[in-house]
């Protein structure tokens, strides 16, 4: 395949406007509020992100690289087809759940990072060990997605992948590292724009193509492979749901998805943000799933692909690119390309934010510097803003198998974040020593259920596991789902039984060695005066919510404990100067 200039001009031409309107972004973060809250601004936008550029980030957030190769994948693939390309509605309905149950506690508590109320609830120790998890699945997901773009240029205008990708991720990380949440937050916007206009300007072109037949008559019709509509298994169903609920309610716990819920000017704008970006989720799905259908409806030997046809050749990853190369005329696959370098910058941009955001905050502020200052703050965040995208980048290069690392932190998400993050909001009782226990079983299941993309076999074997064709050891059981209910119920029961072994006088106070019961007890029964001081509440990190006074779902079972409770410790009050 030969070189393509015109390629390479219209993807460096696109790359210069995001790093234009990245460094823009910068500039108004700058020349917006006091310099006494430069980190904040950083983090959370100075919380005045509107409906509108919070709809498109938050949005665009999810609508990354694998969101859109991966649907068209699944659609292509015969063994899978629609009925397995659950991304767009698991995400959108993680987002729908969000935006009922998880948005308004958090913001309305005023929180910087989703780690927060971990901290304040089970100490800096607890907080350390939930970082390590969502440090993982943001580094390996913008390692996958940055390997994905790499392959996917090289695809269409053929140049060499670690070159696209080292390029890529210096755009990202360049405009991350000067403007923060508002360079990612307005290029975002761009980004969501080009995806839109790129994917549906080549649909019509490779529908149109002669080598395609009717997609309506290869959705239920075997022509070329199995009908792309798919189907579900008997014997799949179980694994069907457990990816399910591991998109849905996994793809809660990010801190991606809660830097645009704090970001947001009210907690009832952090709910709008997220519904309207649930709805921009299956709309971004769309041309994905026609891309992914036309793939299916080709006769590859008609174009100038040739024989054998993508899957065949074990490029099905890669059905989009090929779509746009082989079925688009040139400058129009140029467009679609564009596309999806948007869709990863905007995803990898996010991670790496994310990732900086929690240690600058939640580990080096919090942990083990309480007195630092805010510009102190500020240059850790860039530092690691480097540092992460330097790693992200280095992984997409070397690791031969970054979504099998990726598949796994993400389970690790869902697992132990999503449990212990329900223990905290809605669950009143539960201390450091249910959150330990619950974080170990979940984390023990997880690893011994193994993991085919790492060929990590399992120590325990579920019922109705399979040997494959490479001798890999499958799990049909549910177990990720069982090993997140396992280390929820661990959480809630090793709680209450240490609460009630201290408090009833079974155990001694000395062996409180955690201060989760004991300290805290004598804490929550000191006068009231004693426990609110100025340098525990931060004024500039309170929402400005209206309060109400009827009955919510979400206010009846939170868990008020969580938020009314100010620890007076040194080690976990907030110090950031105002």
């Amino acid at each position: 395949m030969a070189f393509h200039v015109e390629g390479l001009v219209a993807i460096v031409v696109f790359y210069l406007a995001i790093l234009a309107v990245g460094i823009w972004a910068a500039w108004k973060t700058k020349n917006t509020g006091s310099e006494g809250d430069r980190s904040e601004a950083i983090i959370v936008g100075g919380r005045d992100i509107g409906l509108l550029v919070g709809g498109f980030t938050m949005t665009a957030t999810w609508v990354g690289g694998g969101y859109i190769n991966g649907t068209a994948e699944a659609v292509y693939v015969p063994d899978y087809g629609l009925a397995w390309a659950q991304a767009p509605i698991g995400y959108s309905l993680s987002l729908i759940l969000g935006g009922l149950f998880f948005a308004k506690p958090m913001r309305s508590k005023g929180y910087v990072t989703m780690l927060d109320p971990f901290q304040q609830l089970y100490g800096k120790r607890m907080g350390g060990l939930l970082f390590i998890p969502a440090l993982m699945g943001e580094m390996f997901w913008a390692a996958a997605i940055f390997s994905a773009l790499g392959a996917t240029i090289s695809v269409i205008i053929d140049i060499n992948v670690n070159i696209s990708v080292i390029i890529s991720a210096l755009i990202a990380t360049m405009y991350t590292l000067v403007g923060g949440l508002y360079s990612v937050a307005y290029t975002d916007v761009v980004q969501l724009f080009c995806i839109f206009l790129g994917l549906w300007i080549s649909v019509p072109f490779a529908m149109s193509h002669p080598a395609v037949t009717d997609i309506g008559l290869t959705a239920v019709h075997q022509v070329y492979q199995a009908p792309w509509l798919g189907s579900i298994n008997s014997l799949d169903i179980y694994t069907w749901l457990d990816n399910f609920f591991l998109l849905t309610l996994g793809g809660i716990p990010w801190q991606a998805y809660f830097q645009r819920v704090l970001s947001s000017s009210s907690a009832t704008y952090a709910q709008v943000l997220s519904f309207l970006a649930a709805f921009g989720c299956l709309v971004m799905a769309i041309p994905a799933v026609l891309i992914g259908a036309i793939g299916a409806s080709t006769a590859w030997n008609q174009t100038d692909y040739g024989v054998p046809d993508p899957k065949s050749k074990k490029e099905a990853d890669m059905i989009l690119p090929i779509v746009l190369q082989y079925l688009c005329p040139v400058y129009i696959s140029f467009f679609g390309l564009g596309a999806v370098s948007a869709a990863v910058m905007s995803s990898a941009d996010s991670s790496i934010l994310s990732a900086s955001s929690m240690f600058a905050r939640n580990i080096y502020q919090l942990s083990f510097r309480q007195n630092a200052s805010d510009r102190e703050i500020v240059w850790v965040m860039r530092i690691t803003v480097l540092l992460f995208g330097a790693s992200a980048t280095a992984m997409a290069l070397l690791a031969s198998s970054v979504y099998g690392l990726w598949y796994l932190s993400s389970d690790l998400v869902y697992i132990i974040i999503f449990p212990q993050l329900l223990c905290v909001l809605f669950i009143k009782g539960t201390n450091t020593y249910g959150a330990i226990a619950g974080y170990l079983f979940g984390l023990v299941l997880r690893i011994t259920g193994g993991e085919p993309y790492l060929y990590l076999q399992p120590l325990i074997f579920y019922p109705g596991w399979y040997q494959d064709d490479n001798n890999l050891y499958i799990q049909r059981f549910p177990f990720k789902t069982l090993a997140m209910l396992t280390s929820f119920f661990t959480n809630v029961v090793v709680s209450y039984l240490a609460k009630y072994l201290f408090e009833s006088g079974t155990l001694p106070p000395k062996l409180d060695f955690l201060d989760a019961v004991v300290a805290r007890y004598s804490r929550e029964h000191m006068d009231k005066a004693t426990l609110v001081k100025s340098d525990n509440i931060v004024l500039n990190e309170l929402a400005p919510v209206n309060p109400r006074h009827s009955l919510t779902l979400s206010s009846t079972f939170t868990n008020k404990e969580a938020f009314n409770y100010v620890d007076s410790s040194p080690e976990l009050s907030n110090t950031e100067d105002n």
